[in-house]
């Protein structure tokens, strides 16, 4: 640990420099982490002090702080909207703000950062957007304005990313070995040989699968309370899951694991804020809390939420039982949402044993099980296939790891699409269930095993082969459908941020000729994809503009296609970025190739930037999906350095025409 860099007096303006850090980072792009970097670089420069500014932008980590930065530094501003580890700055001054402050008053973080408070050590930061440049506590918590919300999202997020690996290993690992290694039983069942390879490859999915739940608590955990909220928050998935330790048969699952994951987190930064004597405080941390916040969580829930898990599902089973004597339809749609509901959770247990329980004397009850079974995974798989725009590159390719799961009665398939976005994902899901359900129902679709999924019928276990098949594609269908309605129609679910990055960068800009036919950023902005004067008055006018200046090149294979994507994008943020400025920009298959358009707006134009500007420079980034890495964020990046210069701006409005214009440009690096 350093000690604290006490700034000489006067320093500033006229006095000894200062040796400043900075971080910038935005959740979604990085046209502001870079529009910050700018200011806060340029704010120093002219005050006297010396900066370096590490961003933190979709591209990732650009111009990392080193240790020798930090021990000779003499203050450090994160302008920041998202968590920022702040363990690497303990025993320096840290003055933590948003990322538009970084970007509007960025001489007045620096006159601030001289007085802010000694950061501790631990935990992570986020700017709050006001107020003392106090460090956030861990995970941010603390945020004002309305961050809670964005803190309980973004810890969601971190258990989802984690969790993801173990549920694909875990998943294909088992289905590969029941494919590969299984033999079909008499009774139409599927047994992988004790002591054979495929076995060993079987258990080895199980540990996946188990690993899964804890995994999801305890990073849930760690993003809220940062490392000491990780055992408790792992031990704490793994009660929740293990229903014998509070006498249920079924565990809580994923659902339980959200709830703990989310109780360590918190009951984590509540310890943290106790005052405890100084020698005790080295192994609080390491000893003291993951102890104390483990057992009380642990016990909390298996004497406190535990058992009344179980009584409501032993209930719940004795309600299904009343249920046989009823129309078949309704027993199946009620099969089918309990199955689709918590995918591999007590709900879905309770039905799936149910069926099991009943497959010898009544399969029609399993029938209407299996074909529920398949459905979610099967469903989100397909949703990412038929909106692949709508999904990030993870999740496309998780996509496909959850029809693969599908087939082979995998509901725990569709757990990450779930996690991350419940209220949409749940819902579709339990559509599809409930609809695959009434169907096999309807049909009287058997099944003599204890398990669902197409591979089921492939090893002749079912009856009513057809309609049980007809079950699982109308429920599929069902889920994909209303999946992508409700995330098309709650578009704020899309995340900028998730793109796949590329690995090839732009290479270094053209300088224009005299001729005016020359070419910067790299080619993709040219003379023909510049306008002097933009006609249109407001913001969609001008994006329909923009597009089809670019639709001039050739490069534009369906110009409404390019807008619409332009303007989803705008309804999750504007990307007005203040001084006069706008980058509008577009992902989509619409167009060929990249490419930029530039245009002047003489009135300007209401982009709802967050300076209240009209934006007068405007540039239009389309790119398409396969580029939509490195070219599409460094683009962005390139243009918001540079766009920060007051200079700049201003011999960008003054040029006289095409060929002035191009000059300047060409001075983009």
């Amino acid at each position: 640990m350093t000690s604290p860099a006490d700034p000489p007096d006067g320093a500033g303006t006229g006095g000894p420099r200062l040796r400043l850090l900075a971080v910038t980072a935005c959740p979604t792009g990085i046209a502001h982490t870079y529009m910050a970097a700018e200011k806060l670089m340029q704010a120093a420069l002219a005050l006297g002090h010396e900066m370096k500014v590490e961003t933190q932008g979709s591209i990732g980590a650009e111009n990392i702080l080193s240790d020798n930065d930090v021990i000779q530094a003499d203050g450090i501003i994160v302008a920041a909207d998202k968590d920022v580890d702040l363990s690497r700055f303990a025993g320096k001054r840290v003055l933590s703000v948003g990322v538009a402050e970084g970007i509007h008053h960025p001489e007045r973080l620096i006159e601030r950062v001289r007085s802010a408070p000694v950061h501790q050590g631990g935990g992570t930061g986020r700017g709050t957007g006001g107020g003392p440049g106090t460090a956030a506590p861990a995970g941010g918590a603390g945020g004002a304005g309305g961050k809670q919300r964005g803190v309980g999202y973004k810890a969601l997020m971190n258990g989802v990313s984690y969790m993801i690996p173990f549920v694909v290993v875990g998943g294909l690992l088992i289905a590969v070995s029941l494919a590969l290694g299984g033999h079909a039983q008499p009774d139409g069942g599927l047994v992988i040989p004790e002591g054979s390879f495929w076995k060993h490859v079987n258990d080895i999915g199980v540990i996946g699968f188990t690993l899964m739940v804890p995994i999801l608590s305890g990073y849930i955990a760690y993003a809220i309370g940062d490392r000491p909220a990780l055992v408790p928050g792992m031990i704490g998935g793994w009660i929740a899951n293990t229903g014998a330790l509070y006498d249920s048969e079924s565990g809580a699952g994923f659902i339980g694991a959200i709830v703990t994951g989310f109780l360590a987190g918190y009951l984590v930064v509540w310890i943290k804020k106790v005052e405890v004597p100084r020698f005790v405080r080295p192994i609080m941390p390491v000893i003291v809390i993951p102890v104390v916040a483990t057992s009380a969580l642990g016990l909390f829930f298996i004497y406190v939420i535990g058992r009344p898990i179980a009584w409501v599902f032993e209930h719940l089973t004795d309600w299904l039982g009343g249920l046989t004597g009823t129309s078949a339809a309704l027993l199946g749609v009620v099969l089918g949402l309990m199955i689709a509901f918590d995918m591999g959770g007590p709900v879905n247990k309770t039905a799936f044993l149910f069926g099991a329980g009943l497959v010898s004397k009544n399969p029609e009850i399993m029938g209407m099980c299996a074909a529920a079974i398949p459905v979610p995974p099967l469903g989100q798989g397909l949703a990412t296939l038929l909106r692949r725009k709508l999904f990030s590159e993870q999740e496309r390719e998780t996509g496909l790891a959850a029809l693969f799961m599908g087939f082979f009665g995998i509901t725990e398939g569709a757990i990450p699409f779930a996690a991350a976005r419940p209220a949409r994902v749940i819902p579709a899901n339990m559509a599809g269930g409930a609809v695959a359900g009434a169907v096999a129902g309807i049909a009287a679709v058997t099944d003599s095993v204890p398990h669902g999924g197409p591979i089921v019928a492939v090893l002749g276990a079912v009856g009513g082969v057809p309609m049980f098949f007809v079950a699982i594609a109308v429920g599929a269908a069902a889920t994909a459908l209303m999946t992508v309605t409700l995330m098309s129609v709650g578009s704020g679910t899309a995340r900028e941020g998730a793109v796949a990055s590329g690995t090839t960068a732009p290479t270094a800009p053209t300088e224009a000729t005299p001729g005016g036919a020359g070419e910067v950023l790299s080619g993709y902005l040219t003379a023909s994809t510049v306008r002097q004067r933009l006609e249109a008055d407001e913001k969609e006018a001008a994006i329909r503009e923009m597009a089809g200046l670019l639709a001039a090149t050739g490069k534009v294979t369906n110009a409404d296609a390019l807008v619409a994507t332009a303007l989803a994008r705008e309804a999750l943020g504007t990307t007005g970025l203040g001084e006069e400025i706008a980058i509008p920009h577009a992902k989509t298959d619409a167009v060929s190739a990249p490419v930029v358009g530039f245009a002047r707006s003489a009135e300007g134009v209401e982009w709802g930037a967050p300076d209240g500007t009209r934006a007068r420079l405007i540039f239009m980034i389309a790119v398409p999906e396969a580029a939509a890495g490195d070219v599409h964020l460094r683009l962005l990046a390139l243009l918001a350095r540079r766009l920060m210069d007051p200079g700049f701006r201003e011999r960008l409005l003054a040029a006289p025409d095409t060929e002035a214009i191009m000059r300047v440009l060409g001075e983009i690096q």
